[in-house]
């Protein structure tokens, strides 16, 4: 594949190439700049900042609705990598992972997700970077069932313009420094209330159940449990049907978040 003219944006996930929300964010991005897909072959959520290192990781270039895209048989964090480093003549000058199906807020789901691996690789090799997620105040099964449905475009490419919008905003002074993850209740729109919120101090109950005798699968039961109070936290906004904004900090540096609050805040609509 050619490289995009310079600026461009690399669009990762961790829900794997046929994501319902992957072609409307890349549409709805490529208003904002040039771009290039690379996400992986298959979903790899739950999996934070894996990289692949004893089996090789394979590259397959794909179309999406007439979108060409790059389809990595390896980890959200691989696809940073080789966007970023190897499979272009120059680097993004943005990295955007998502629209993630399921909020990724509070300590727990952050430090578990692929999505925001993604962002936190990009942030490594010296990128800025956003991760995008969503959820709804449903219970878990019936709304992932309806959000994974061809009936739920009209929501993607709802969020996807809030998620453009959002990004607009961060390159204009963007900080590889400081990764952003954002969560966008699945009924926003340009005009829901943004805030620049902290990370929640939570924990989740147990990940597995016994399939058969010696295996085990993944069965989240939803259990959390919060070790601090929720206030001015990502899960607060999510709570009360606000886009939560939360700089991630990192160990050298702090996130300037009174200047992103003013950023962000200023775009959104009246």
């Amino acid at each position: 594949m050619r490289p995009p003219p310079s600026p461009w944006i690399l669009v990762v996930n961790d829900d794997g190439i046929d994501a319902p929300g992957l072609v409307p964010l890349a549409v709805a991005l490529s208003e904002v700049s040039a771009i290039r897909v690379v996400v992986p072959s298959r979903e790899r959520s739950w999996v934070a900042k894996a990289i692949t290192r004893t089996e090789p990781v394979t590259v397959t270039p794909v179309e999406r609705e007439g979108l060409p895209m790059l389809a990595v048989d390896g980890y959200p964090a691989d696809c940073v990598q080789l966007g970023v480093h190897i499979l272009f003549e120059s680097p993004p000058a943005f990295v955007v992972s998502g629209i993630n199906i399921g909020y990724n807020h509070g300590s727990a789901f952050l430090q578990s997700s692929g999505t925001v691996g993604a962002a936190l690789e990009a942030s490594i090799a010296g990128v800025a970077a956003v991760a995008f997620s969503t959820g709804s105040k449903e219970p878990w099964g019936p709304w992932r069932s309806r959000i994974e449905s061809a009936e739920s475009r009209p929501v993607w490419e709802r969020l996807s313009v809030v998620a453009a919008d959002l990004t607009q905003s961060l390159l204009l002074d963007p900080d590889p420094a400081v990764p952003v993850s954002i969560n966008i209740p699945d009924d926003a729109d340009l005009h829901t209330e943004r805030r620049v919120t902290s990370i929640a101090d939570i924990g989740y109950d147990r990940l597995f159940r016994e399939e058969s005798p010696g295996t085990y699968v993944h069965d989240f039961g939803g259990g959390v449990h919060h070790r601090d109070t929720l206030q001015g936290t990502d899960i607060e906004a999510a709570m009360e049907g606000a886009i939560a904004i939360t700089p991630i900090r990192s160990t050298h540096a702090i996130a300037p978040a009174a200047d992103l609050a003013a950023r962000l805040r200023a775009r959104a609509k009246p």
